[in-house]
């Protein structure tokens, strides 16, 4: 199930990337399901969006700390397209295990230990937790510190996971007008 959902936020952030609008701030608690019997992601709360066409590049520290690439952190410009990558991944892993990747274990709330298992890219899947090495592959692929190295969203579209059982309305073809 984590997987119908991320091939639908990965898709609707990609038309919000090709629309030039970065979310930075993409989180569990911002997308919502509609009641249908198979239920459809809607990406929302875009209060820290930003349009490349109006807006400059983003400097400023914001979103949900869980959630926040490293470069976010460096307080110097970063491209929102790819730290949204980032925050994409940590959701995923949050609908994958039900914690957050970067934790302390031993001290969830202490928000220094947090940036600092960021900053390293120290996260683990706990072993009770089946994750296909195809997933694992694709979470590494996103947990990159380095943004120019990070997997692009084009790239996560073509991804095997990805594309594993990938709805008929979600497919490339369907993709096309953007």
């Amino acid at each position: 199930r984590a997987r119908y959902f991320f091939q639908q936020l990965i898709c609707g952030v990609s038309y919000c990337h090709f629309m030039q609008i970065c979310h930075r701030d993409l989180k569990l608690e911002n997308t919502l399901l509609d009641g249908s019997p198979a239920p459809r992601l809607k990406i929302c709360d875009f209060g820290y969006s930003k349009s490349s066409l109006l807006h400059s590049k983003p400097k400023s520290t914001v979103g949900t700390p869980a959630y926040i690439a490293p470069e976010v952190l460096s307080r110097r410009e970063y491209d929102g397209k790819t730290a949204d990558v980032w925050s994409c991944g940590v959701t995923l892993y949050v609908m994958l295990v039900g914690g957050y990747p970067f934790e302390d274990p031993d001290d969830p709330k202490n928000f220094r230990k947090t940036i600092g298992r960021i900053m390293s890219i120290q996260y683990k899947i706990p072993e009770y937790v089946h994750v296909s090495q195809d997933c694992k592959q694709l979470l590494a692929s996103i947990f990159v510190a380095n943004p120019a190295k990070r997997i692009t969203m084009r790239e996560i579209r073509n991804h095997p996971w990805f594309l594993k059982n990938l709805p008929r309305e979600l497919t490339e073809a369907a993709q096309a007008m953007y």
